[in-house]
């Protein structure tokens, strides 16, 4: 929300208020499509996000990647239509704050952006195994 007001270097205010709209046309897009079941994966949104997505509803859910086998805290938000919250899998007992606290680097957006193999196969065995069982 901070670049918003004061934005980075080689960005102007004006174009991080288009990358917002842009971004909250994108999940509106997909929150709003007309199939059975959304799962959506997006860190906690502030009220200008909020504001512009269209049938805005909070979150569904909030897991921890420690819940499944990484020993990292990294909050990430879903947002469910038709699906089961998921169900812990692995909780460790590391709790690093490897991400929030990583240096500068030109890497830095893809290691941030980075999603949890153990995150995605709950959500693959799990909401399948919900689907199989809605369809039986």
């Amino acid at each position: 929300m901070r670049w918003l007001t004061k934005p980075p270097p080689g960005k102007t205010k004006e174009e991080m208020w288009r990358e917002l709209e842009e971004g909250a046309a994108l999940f509106s897009d997909f929150w709003n499509a007309p199939i059975d079941r959304i799962a959506i994966e997006n860190p906690v949104m502030h009220k200008h996000a909020k504001a512009r997505i269209a049938n805005f509803e909070d979150f569904a859910q909030s897991i921890q990647p420690w819940q499944f086998g990484h020993g990292e805290t990294k909050r990430t938000c879903l947002w469910l239509k038709n699906l089961p919250p998921l169900v812990p899998t692995n909780i460790v007992p590391g709790r690093a704050q490897r991400v929030h606290r990583m240096p500068p680097s030109a890497d830095r957006w893809k290691e941030r952006s980075r999603f949890y193999p153990g995150i995605a196969k709950a959500m693959a065995e799990q909401w399948t195994e919900a689907a199989m069982a809605e369809a039986a």
